[in-house]
């Protein structure tokens, strides 16, 4: 049974091909992006519940696509990636709704609690908003 569905953005190909794999035997829906635009294509609301985003990436940065995903999808949880030259931008992505940064490289384990607790996060967020609709709902008169 899949968990929840990822989305890998990361211009390394050797590092996207390997996280893919990876999440994957964790048994996660996993799908990579090589650059910013070509993940906005592949990205709609509702499609990646996570989405793990490198900074530093030729065209436009991880800080611009994530304010892109940010307004498509605003409840999909951001995971930035960030070598050691750019934590700086990984605590800026937190400022524009990144759920948190990770440095590469990274273990598994680690990305995985990440992973995990941001998906906590965006769950238990749509669960208050459904709960807020049917209280609404409910409240109605007939």
């Amino acid at each position: 049974m899949t968990r929840y569905s990822v989305l890998v953005v990361d211009d390394e190909q050797d590092f996207r091909e390997i996280m893919v794999k990876k999440l994957r035997k964790k048994e996660l829906e996993c799908d990579g992006a090589p650059d910013g635009e070509t993940a906005l294509q592949m990205f709609s609301p509702g499609k990646y519940d996570v989405v793990l985003l490198d900074v530093k990436m030729p065209g436009r940065d991880g800080i611009e696509i994530l304010q892109e995903m940010k307004k498509i999808a605003p409840m999909t949880e951001v995971v930035m990636l960030t070598g050691h030259a750019s934590v700086e931008s990984g605590i800026n992505g937190i400022k524009f709704g990144a759920f948190d940064y990770l440095m590469k490289p990274m273990d598994m384990e680690r990305l995985m609690e990440k992973l995990d607790a941001a998906y906590e996060r965006k769950r238990s967020q749509q669960q208050k908003i459904e709960m807020a609709q049917i209280k609404k709902d409910m409240a109605m008169p007939s």
